[in-house]
């Protein structure tokens, strides 16, 4: 009997060795790790208020972007990189004359209600934009009325331009709307409906909740849609609070109530810095901050001449203005592209490095004498060179205005600032009744530069060419560029557009704004793109996790030679 117990505690011996030697083997080959997990859910603090969770009304106001981002889907979606992408279209074909268009719909598509996405859809959505009465950008309901569209079947749908049209891509991003619950809708009626607030869409997330107070929705609670056609998300919920200023969403940071901000700005910097735990995200927004320069007041002005232009250009300290006044938070131009996409370049473009004395030398070449006496810059009548610098009345854009006129004094120009509300602005520009203005400028995510500087856009109440600038060159340049949809031909065309531009100068690009955005250290996954509406940061959401599980994963050997 004892010897078989002796038998059996050396046989467990040798089994407990030999489990010591595997998990010895195990140990020193394998590791863990942490990776992300489904589940959970990310809160996060929004500065302003939705007014309509539509796609076709969510242009102008940002909380209705952020929504619509997460909610919906077009054709056709831009990519991190700024490249136009599939969406609920699986694919597209162009025919040879650049006027054709058919698109194939992704037949795993589905409404959040269950229903499948179908050209009936797209249709619907289209006819929407080309009613007449379409609430919203004109822009887009006057080029959906010049085109045609055609029910091939079920899931293709055909676009014919009257004529071939380079930007048209980017004019498949919105988000569709569902034909089975809007049929009957007319486009007047948009602004009114109830789906506003109970929007059903395709996107990543379907509405679960929405919390309003006084009239105002103050909450959005949105859920992982399990049956999306695309990468579906780790995050299982997201929740939006509305808050009525950047400044109160920071604060709900700071007391633990959400987990991301959904905008930092420049009053909120350095308290954002000092917040060990919080990430901020920066990226370009497809804006740029101009200069612009009635050319039409030739008989009081001097605008005409390419030399002043040159010289006010010369005279600006521009990444001084950038550091100064906007904290570093913005970049700097060469050209009136955007820096970083795909048709930007300085390639033989003139280089304007700040240099009062080329200024000077300009000015005088133009016939205005520089007195360091009287600082001032008089013509040949003894007329003093005098504006005024109009300007939208926000504090940061009257700072950054009375910088830039304080520069231009330097070379003893007599600058007015004047400040008005941003609508005024905008008729001003409109009317041409202006001298040098600073002014927003939106940037569609087409480069295509025809609505604001071609010749036939300078006259008043006819288009965007605020500054009455006419060439001839540089029109025929814009007008072969949009009318190709071969990228390297067309590159070449804005590379000569870009050089023509900034050797004429009919405007001072002078900034381009960032956008950032604030996410705390524990959401991972998380990056940023360009960005053509605020809702864009969303783009890479369905990488986005807050859960984390260990798993097991093998080490590289190391090499046996």
């Amino acid at each position: 009997m004892f010897k078989r117990i002796g038998w059996q505690v050396l046989l467990v011996g040798v089994g407990f060795l030999i489990t010591l030697s595997i998990l010895a083997y195990v140990a020193s080959t394998y590791t863990t790790e942490f990776r992300p997990a489904p589940g959970g859910a990310y809160i996060e603090g929004v500065g302003g208020y939705p007014q309509s969770l539509n796609p076709l009304l969510s242009f102008y106001n940002d909380a209705d972007s952020d929504v619509v981002a997460l909610v919906f889907s077009g054709l056709t979606h831009i990519g991190i990189q700024g490249e136009i992408e599939p969406d609920l279209a699986s694919g597209w074909e162009i025919d040879s004359t650049g006027i054709t268009y058919t698109f194939r719909l992704n037949r795993e598509a589905l409404w959040h209600d269950g229903y499948y996405v179908t050209a009936n859809d797209v249709l619907f959505t289209l006819q929407l934009l080309q009613d007449p009465d379409y609430p919203g950008p004109s822009d887009i309901g006057a080029l959906w009325r010049s085109i045609s569209i055609i029910r091939v079947d079920d899931y293709t749908v055909q676009f014919v331009l009257p004529e071939p049209y380079a930007p048209f891509m980017d004019y498949t991003t919105f988000g569709l709307l569902p034909e089975h619950i809007l049929r009957g809708v007319s486009a007047k009626d948009l602004p009114t409906l109830d789906f506003n607030r109970q929007p059903v869409g395709t996107g990543p997330f379907r509405l679960m909740d929405v919390k309003t107070a006084e009239g105002q929705i103050t909450e959005v609670t949105l859920k992982r849609f399990a049956r999306y056609y695309g990468a579906n998300p780790y995050v299982e919920s997201i929740v939006l609070h509305f808050y009525p200023t950047p400044r109160a969403a920071f604060e709900a940071y700071q007391d633990g109530i959400v987990q991301g901000v959904s905008r930092i700005t420049l009053d909120l910097l350095p308290q954002a810095f000092a917040s060990p735990n919080l990430k901020l995200h920066s990226a370009p927004m497809a804006e740029m901050v101009m200069l612009y320069f009635n050319e039409l007041l030739t008989d009081t002005l001097p605008f005409d001449d390419g030399r002043v232009r040159q010289a006010l250009l010369y005279g600006l300290d521009r990444q001084q203005l950038v550091d100064d006044v906007l904290m570093g938070q913005a970049i700097v131009p060469q050209t009136p592209f955007l820096p970083g996409t795909w048709a930007y370049t300085t390639e033989g473009v003139p280089e304007y490095v700040y240099d009062l004395l080329q200024a000077q030398a300009l000015l005088g070449e133009a016939g205005w004498q520089h007195s360091a006496s009287a600082d001032e810059s008089t013509g040949a009548s003894g007329a003093v060179l005098s504006f005024s610098l109009m300007t939208a009345n926000n504090a940061q854009d009257l700072v950054l205005a009375e910088a830039i006129a304080e520069q231009w004094r330097a070379l003893g120009i007599q600058v007015r600032v004047e400040g008005v509300p941003p609508l005024a602005l905008t008729g001003v520009l409109e009317s041409r009744t202006y001298q040098v203005v600073l002014a927003h400028l939106v940037i569609p995510g087409d480069p295509d530069p025809y609505p604001f500087w071609h010749e036939t856009q300078a006259l008043a109440g006819q288009g965007q060419n605020y500054t009455g600038f006419q060439h001839r060159r540089i029109s025929e340049v814009i007008e072969q560029a949009r009318t190709t949809t071969n990228r390297e031909t067309r590159f070449a065309l804005y590379r000569e557009f870009q050089q023509l531009f900034m050797q004429e100068v009919p405007a001072i690009p002078v900034y381009v704004p960032i956008y950032t955005y604030a996410l705390d250290t524990r959401v991972n996954g998380d990056q940023m793109g360009p960005l053509m509406h605020t809702g864009d940061r969303f783009r890479t959401v369905a990488d986005w996790y807050v859960l984390q599980r260990r798993v097991v994963a093998s080490q590289p050997q190391a090499s046996q030679n």
